[in-house]
């Protein structure tokens, strides 16, 4: 980094930090996907080389709610790499907000720090880049594990991630020709459906009453729902299918014990807060010696990705800290670089 990069990336004082709302970050590109799959892979390249510190997050549940989608969740990173940053999402789910508010299931910040002085230089609205960076974190995967020039996808869910995943899809593969999807309310799916055709015509949009019918066939399948029951079965896969079990309770166990290579985005987060990896792990019949990957391996080609077109492959990325810094400090450092923002001073 020369010296003027590093002058125009020190806060002008200590006490001086940018706030960047959702509108100032839909501006410099961060509302489409291509910034995301970037910063997303620079993000699994260093998880790869271990050039990152990522405690386990903690989830914060009130006990007056068992339901799996209500917590709020705090997600701390340091990245490493030419421009080193730290940074923490604050992130909060309400599985009935959609429902009984009319408001997004899930809301979230990123304060980012100096690594330096470890003072806030950046707070970010991170409801919109959450979920922009769970889709790239798809995509970067679906270039290494599906099938070359895949064209059916099922995406099962058609909430925000549901959504964001459809712009994924549709900006980054444009050899895509069908999207199945699926939501077991009907609104949600009729809804989904006509946003998904207006906003990409160039695509077949086919609603699917049920779950299976969409799934079947399919290249790609991807979760993205609230469940805390597994339905997904592995009979349901054809030969060749690449799913990304993004919601992450939507598959039965036999999925992971019958698929031929079982990825994850980080092994530790993974195996963690009763989800089905971990549910397996205790009972003795997964382990990380059975794992294939973690997703970081496969980007640097440390580990081959799809090997034939007949491989089952599951990826079931826990999410991870590291994407959310790595996707905000390419947006903090654009909007330095064209003075977007409120700067506020702390003091």
């Amino acid at each position: 980094m020369s010296a003027l990069d590093i002058a125009r990336h020190t806060p002008a004082t200590t006490h001086v930090l940018r706030f960047l709302s959702r509108t100032d970050i839909a501006s410099l590109g961060g509302d489409r996907s291509e910034l995301y799959m970037q910063a997303v892979e620079d993000g699994f390249r260093l998880h790869a080389a271990g050039d990152y510190a990522q405690p386990l997050k903690p989830y914060l549940r009130s006990p007056r709610s068992s339901h799996i989608a209500d917590r709020i969740i705090a997600m701390p990173a340091w990245i490493g790499g030419n421009d080193p940053i730290a940074g923490l999402k604050w992130i909060g789910s309400k599985h009935d907000n959609p429902s009984a508010r009319s408001i997004e299931r899930a809301s979230a910040v990123i304060v980012l720090n100096d690594p330096s002085t470890h003072f806030p230089i950046a707070i970010l609205e991170a409801g919109r880049i959450s979920a922009l960076r769970t889709a790239a974190v798809t995509g970067v995967a679906c270039r290494r594990l599906a099938k070359p020039l895949f064209d059916r996808v099922a995406i099962i869910g058609c909430g925000p991630i549901g959504r964001t995943q459809i712009e994924m899809f549709c900006e980054q593969f444009p050899h895509i020709r069908e999207i199945r999807l699926h939501d077991v309310h009907a609104r949600n799916l009729s809804e989904g459906v006509q946003w998904a055709q207006a906003a990409f015509p160039d695509v077949e949009f086919v609603p699917v009453e049920q779950p299976r019918a969409a799934i079947e066939g399919a290249d790609v399948v991807v979760t993205c729902t609230v469940t805390d029951r597994p339905y997904l079965q592995f009979e349901w896969l054809s030969p060749g299918t690449f799913l990304a079990n993004v919601s992450i309770m939507d598959v039965e166990k036999e999925v992971f014990l019958r698929a031929d290579k079982v990825v994850v985005d980080d092994w530790d987060q993974s195996n963690r807060e009763k989800k089905i990896i971990n549910q397996l792990v205790e009972a003795g019949a997964f382990s990380r010696r059975q794992l294939y990957a973690e997703l970081g391996e496969i980007v640097v080609g440390s580990k081959p990705g799809r090997e034939n077109a007949e491989e089952i492959i599951l990826l079931n990325p826990m999410g991870m800290a590291i994407d959310d810094i790595v996707c905000a400090r390419a947006i903090l450092r654009r909007a330095e670089a064209e003075d977007v923002g409120t700067m506020l001073d702390l003091f």
